[in-house]
């Protein structure tokens, strides 16, 4: 347990974690995404992408170009719902 490193805080996923599902052969971003939820957290990777695409990279042999990065979808920072919630005309 003292040598585990988290790569993923939002989904708790381990380094070994993820070797293991690219072994599995969940060996390019997206499947590995899908298999393991990495980048599905309230961080959307923020804090996770570049270790897993480095992993990926070290276990493939990919250069980072080839393995690419997800799809970010909106909002791409996040929104407090009482904005979003807010009609028209309220301003506090």
């Amino acid at each position: 347990m003292k040598d585990r490193k988290v790569v993923c805080r939002c989904e708790d996923l381990t380094e070994e974690e993820i070797i293991h599902a690219i072994e599995l052969g969940y060996d390019d971003l997206e499947s590995l995404k899908r298999f393991t939820g990495a980048t599905t957290g309230p961080c959307q990777g923020k804090g996770c992408l570049m270790h897993i695409i480095r992993i990926l990279s070290q276990k493939t042999g990919k250069s980072v170009d080839e393995i690419g990065v997800t799809t970010q979808r909106q909002p791409v920072n996040p929104v407090p719902l009482y904005i979003l919630a807010a009609k028209k005309g309220d301003e506090k």
